[in-house]
């Protein structure tokens, strides 16, 4: 803009001073302003759910400024996340169903006591040894990777934790993940007993990076009965109580085992995450009511296997059709369609490599946003 203003000399009236370049600027974007509000009336309402991530809030008119007089380009460190209103989960997945505005949305804000950022895109360890998770979470972490779940089934918590000490990288700006498996135990206090068992063992395994708290501990799988589960999950509240982690979370319940903790009168703290086998090719009982059941309790789904992984169900016919769309949107591969699709469902997830360039690619899927007919 500001080139052309530059070819375009405008000659001063007779007796008059020639209008202030700043100002015939100021006027343009005015303009610009004005019309977008007259023309998109849901781009407020799709603004008011998100603030500026940083020590100061951003109002949502300056939010909205920026959209339209910088094209939505925004500064790299700026990051636009979910407001912690009780609707924010609800709206994760609407806002980008319009294409009104473009407004990358790389995280999330938990529905809880803290208020917590949680990165959309994570990096999962899988089973392999401990100077393999160190290498691999070397390159995450030097790719930009900043949320991590390291689960107590993959092996090589240890590793992991001296990958995160020697990349230096302050630890307030990772989200670390761990997980406990208690399922196998039947009754509240054997449930209790060896969930407490489990987290303990997390936290002296991180120990080994000098991690000494966690941003959340999953419960890989819920026990077999209400009292099971209630028994799990007291042991989590003990050691949020004790500040070893920020948040908790649940992996593979269904709304009735969910409801086993939230409809307890003895619940203190409720799981704001559920990772759960979520993909373009497999989401059983149908992706949006898997996202509504979870979203109604402000839980937000984190995909597991979020391209098809041990389900292995990424067939040919999946992997081409979700190629022809990524084309349209400047040759994204199947992989980043299929990523998006998941984010635009309204969820999360957890994804993993021993390539670089899909470690990169994986990140890559904030700069687009899928037509409501390629969704």
């Amino acid at each position: 803009m500001m080139q052309r203003f530059r070819k375009c000399s405008i000659a001063p009236r007779p007796n008059h001073q020639p209008i202030p370049r700043h100002i015939l600027i100021a006027l343009v974007l005015l303009l610009t302003l004005s019309c977008a509000i007259c023309l998109s009336p849901q781009l407020n309402k799709i603004t008011s759910n998100f603030y500026v991530d940083g020590e100061n809030g951003v109002k949502r008119r300056d939010v909205l400024t920026l959209a339209v007089s910088s094209a939505t380009i925004l500064l790299p460190s700026t990051k636009i996340v979910a407001s912690s209103s009780s609707s924010s989960s609800s709206s994760l997945s609407h806002e980008f169903q319009s294409n009104s505005v473009l407004l990358p949305l790389n995280s999330y804000e938990l529905d809880g006591d803290n208020r917590i950022r949680f990165p959309l895109a994570s990096f999962g360890l899988q089973v392999y040894n401990n100077d393999m998770a160190y290498k691999l979470t070397r390159i995450a972490i030097d790719v930009g990777y900043r949320n991590f779940f390291a689960s107590v089934l993959a092996g090589n918590q240890r590793g992991f934790a001296k990958a995160v000490k020697d990349s230096g990288v302050p630890r307030s700006d990772l989200f670390i993940c761990g997980s406990v498996v208690s399922n196998r135990v039947q009754g509240y206090d054997a449930a209790y007993q060896q969930t407490t068992k489990g987290w303990k063992s997390n936290m002296e395994e991180f120990s080994f990076g000098d991690i000494d708290y966690l941003d959340q501990i999953l419960l890989d799988y819920p026990g077999p009965d209400c009292p099971s589960i209630r028994g799990q999950w007291k042991a989590f509240e003990d050691m949020y109580n004790k500040k070893l982690t920020r948040s908790l979370a649940v992996s593979n319940f269904s709304p009735a085992q969910l409801d086993c903790i939230l409809l307890h009168e003895d619940t203190t703290v409720r799981p704001v995450v559920n990772q759960l086998p979520f993909s373009v090719a497999y989401h059983k009982g149908g992706s949006d009511l898997i996202i509504e059941e979870n979203k109604k309790r402000n839980i937000l789904v984190q995909a597991w296997a979020p391209l098809g992984g041990t389900l292995g169900r990424f067939d040919s016919t999946i992997k081409s059709k979700c190629a022809q769309i990524g084309l349209k949107y400047g040759n994204k591969s199947y992989a980043q369609v299929a990523l998006r699709w998941i984010i635009q469902k309204g969820a999360s997830f957890t994804t993993q490599s021993k390539n670089m360039d899909h470690f990169i690619d994986d990140l890559n899927v904030f700069d687009f946003v899928l037509s409501d007919q390629d969704m």
